[in-house]
């Protein structure tokens, strides 16, 4: 025991520093405060409804009525109770309070692959410190993209996991990546892992080439086999979401159109869409110039609200015209226009570390082998990637051709990943000088090289700044309508680029001297002065010291907030006290006091026909696009929308009954059969949802022997609500067709419907609704949530389960075997 845990000491060190490094920069977190996240809130808001009946029943709906008038609940709350890996996806997720528990996640994942790729502990720590510490890893935790940084965490362990395939030790590779690719998936972002199953593929091709010239196909074959056995188990740990995921796929934005005209034209496009539309895909791209601020943060400004001080020309300028000092520094510090980029806004820059860029460029002049070239590939594509609609030959042949690329967008992520593979080749720098055992002599010129292109482009751009770009903003052209003073907004036009020039020049030194810093540690190294483990620390504390720093710009103690402020955020209005007195079990509510179709707040207390998430079924997005972005109200009406909430002439929300709200069901007088999508959608334009019913001739042979007799005495009216289970009561004289304000999805396949427990055929209507013919008399009709993605799924998940941790203990077996082998 003694060897194997004195062997465990430096790891055990090493994630003592990330705990001490996390709960630095998180202390808050520490303290019980929260932060205020945007992502989140929404996140919470949209499965207050799921989480409150699961509490009730121990059972997971897979059904949100909460949002956009229902849509699958598949990733907003939904229980895999099977699958192991997920129970271990949420304990990590608990091990520190948030958000320092991703962050440390992070850290540990990029320790694993530096150990994995031959670096020793010190190298991993402080290679987990460039990967968790990134500045856009911050950006993205303070928004509340918890599940794009959990899935940035695991994807250098899957890595990992396939390197050792790659280098012979099979089972071990095979138990890791099995691990971290349920992980991975765990993490439920789709994006992230595409992208690092594409870093993968470059990866396993380029290092297959070298097993091919060598002749070693046995064992290339033999890494293939582990390496997919690894993938499949992990992936199949997960079976049930990604089952789910896949069907709400093809139903979601992301998916297939049958529409072949435009929103605002009956013009026909030249197809139908299939994923994303090209401009949502790539509105925020990041600028090809600002990609400068991997070296240099207020290269292009910083954020978007305000990065000045007193100090700044801005701030004199509104001072000497007659502006109240505390006002033009609020102005000034929170407000300014200091940004001049190309993203519509953000909230800091790119930055990976001046030092990290540094010693990433020296490895292409110091280290041995092949990887490096492949560290560069990578962080090219991704580069290219995040420039989006700015590199636009590559990047829309990319969307159109390339597979699954254009159910994606927001692509400058990718610049997250790449911080990684900046990391490691920053780390193979060092690791190369202390083994190599380099003299001055020998890395004199590599580091000359790696100066001058890193501090000296700092150098160049910070003195040329103002030369080389013009630093004006689209949104400078605001600046009258901010401050209400024209004479002024144009001084600060002028103020504005001089202060921009500043921030650039400013940042240009800074980046400098941490080069320079680092450069002197390594070369008092190198001349014997210091120990290494005296480097190690030194370049460890110049790193965190400069990311740290920027981070704490946009990220810091004042984005927290005492719990209890924390769960003000849903304190009901007295409007929702209003609405909430309504007994009626299943109604909706359409709140305008905010961004009406981009906010799910309202979902925390109703069911919205609105809400936020970036899987909503296509349909319901096309029903806004084509009417109630166009205020048709009729579309209200059938979508049983019983409240409109708008704000007051003092801002104060106030709800207003809709009487014309259809119901949870009704009998139509009668019904057309239309061509096509194209047809139904335009056929909402006018019409009575009480009086005509549209249905798509795909479904004409359940209602082609159907003689509509309207009777006033008929009756429907739900009888009971669940998410999953809507259960009906009709009186009918005749044959009727009903509708239901419900959302068709899947029908007849994941939502069923049965008439007096009898399986029973349904259809869609009115492009969006669920429809029924209904036989004369009493009847009980039940419609029901139950997908084979998740029934079945659950059982694949847990027979995967069983199976990693079989794979794990053969991997631990043959480990320990070759241990004592090697002892022997």
């Amino acid at each position: 025991m003694q060897p194997i845990f004195k062997k465990s000491i430096p790891h055990l060190i090493a994630i003592l520093v990330f705990i001490i490094g996390t709960a630095l920069y998180t202390s808050p977190a520490f303290e019980g405060k929260k932060l205020i996240q945007h992502d989140q809130l929404q996140a919470i808001a949209g499965s207050h409804e799921l989480r409150k009946y699961h509490d009730e029943t121990g059972i997971w709906a897979g059904w949100a009525n909460s949002m956009f008038g229902g849509m699958p609940s598949y990733m907003i709350a939904q229980g895999y109770p099977n699958s192991i890996s997920t129970k271990i996806g949420s304990y990590l997720n608990t091990f520190l309070p948030s958000p320092s528990n991703v962050i440390f996640l992070q850290m540990l994942g990029m320790y694993i692959l530096l150990l994995v790729l031959g670096c020793n502990s010190w190298l991993g720590a402080i290679g987990g410190i460039i990967y968790g510490f990134g500045c856009y890893t911050m950006i993205f935790i303070e928004a509340g993209h918890i599940s794009k940084i959990l899935a940035t965490a695991y994807a250098p362990i899957v890595l990992a996991g396939v390197v050792l395939c790659m280098k012979g030790r099979y089972w071990l590779g095979a138990a890791v990546l099995a691990i971290s690719m349920s992980l991975e998936l765990y993490a439920n972002h789709i994006q992230i892992t595409y992208f690092l199953a594409i870093i993968i593929v470059i990866y396993v091709i380029w290092e297959s080439i070298e097993f091919l010239k060598q002749k070693k196909l046995n064992l290339l074959f033999k890494a293939y086999i582990f390496m997919v056995v690894g993938a499949l188990v992990g992936g199949l740990t997960q079976t049930t979401r990604l089952w789910a995921a896949s069907e709400l796929s093809k139903e979601s934005t992301r998916g297939q159109s049958e529409l072949t005209i435009s929103a605002d034209s009956t013009k026909k496009l030249e197809k139908a869409n299939s994923g994303l539309d090209r401009d949502y895909s790539f509105i925020y791209s990041h600028g090809v110039l600002e990609s400068f601020t991997l070296l240099i943060p207020n290269f292009a400004g910083g954020s978007s609200n305000g990065n000045l001080n007193a100090n700044s020309d801005t701030y004199k300028a509104m001072t000497d015209a007659g502006v109240e000092p505390t006002q033009a520094l609020d102005f000034v510090q929170k407000a300014a226009p200091t940004y001049w980029g190309d993203l519509p806004g953000t909230s800091g820059p790119a930055y990976a570390g001046a030092i990290v860029l540094f010693l990433f460029v020296l490895c292409f002049f110091i280290v041995k082998g092949d990887l490096k070239w492949y560290l560069l590939v990578v962080c090219t594509f991704f580069l290219a990637l995040s420039w989006g609609k700015y590199f636009s030959w590559f990047n829309y042949l990319m969307f159109d051709y390339f597979p699954l690329f254009n159910k994606f967008r927001d692509n400058k992520m990718t610049l997250i990943m790449m911080e990684m593979f900046l990391g490691i080749g920053a780390m193979l720098s060092i690791k190369t000088i202390i083994t190599e055992k380099m003299t001055f002599a020998q890395l004199k010129k590599p580091l000359y090289f790696a100066l001058s292109l890193t501090a000296g482009l700092a150098l160049l751009l910070g003195i040329g700044g103002s030369l080389f770009f013009d630093l004006k903003a689209a949104s400078d052209a605001n600046l009258e309508q901010m401050i209400g003073n024209k004479e002024l907004a144009s001084a600060l036009q002028r103020t504005l680029v001089s202060d921009r020039a500043s921030l650039l020049r400013n940042d240009a030194f800074r980046s400098i001297l941490f080069i320079l810093l680092a450069a002197g540690a390594i070369s008092i190294f190198v001349w014997g002065k210091i120990k290494v483990n005296v480097l190690y620390i030194s370049l460890g504390l110049l790193i965190f010291l400069d990311l740290f720093l920027v981070n704490k710009r946009s990220f810091n103690n004042d984005d927290y907030v005492a719990k209890a402020v924390a769960n003000e955020q849903f304190i009901p209005s007295q409007a929702d006290e209003m609405i909430l007195k309504d007994t009626d079990p299943h109604y909706r509510v359409g709140d305008f006091t905010g961004n009406f179709w981009s906010e799910a707040k309202p979902s925390y207390y109703h069911k919205s026909i609105s809400g936020y998430h970036g899987a909503k079924l296509k349909r319901t997005q096309e029903l806004f696009d084509f009417q109630i972005s166009k205020n048709n109200m009729e579309i209200f009406n059938m979508m049983n929308v019983k409240y409109f909430i708008s704000a007051d002439d003092k801002g104060n929300p106030t709800p207003q009954t809709n009487p014309n709200a259809k119901g949870n069901a009704w009998f139509v007088k009668e019904f057309k059969i239309v061509a096509n999508a194209n047809e139904e959608i335009k056929a909402l334009d006018k019409f009575d949802a009480k009086q005509i019913a549209f249905i798509d001739k795909r479904f004409e042979n359940q209602v082609k022997d159907l003689k509509i007799q309207y009777d006033s005495t008929n009756s429907i009216k739900l009888t009971n609500y669940k998410p999953n289970i809507m259960t009906y009561e009709s009186n009918a004289s005749t044959t009727q067709l009903a509708l239901f304000s419900e959302i068709f999805y899947r029908g007849n396949i994941d939502w069923k419907a049965t008439i007096d427990g009898k399986y029973v055929d349904h259809l869609r209507s009115d492009y969006v609704l669920r429809g029924l013919v209904v036989p004369s008399g009493k009847h009980q009709i039940v419609f029901t949530f139950a997908p084979n993605a998740i029934s079945q799924g659950n059982k694949i998940d847990m027979g995967a389960s069983v199976l990693l941790l079989l794979l794990i203990g053969i991997a631990i077996y043959f480990e320990t075997k070759k241990q004592k082998e090697t002892v022997v």
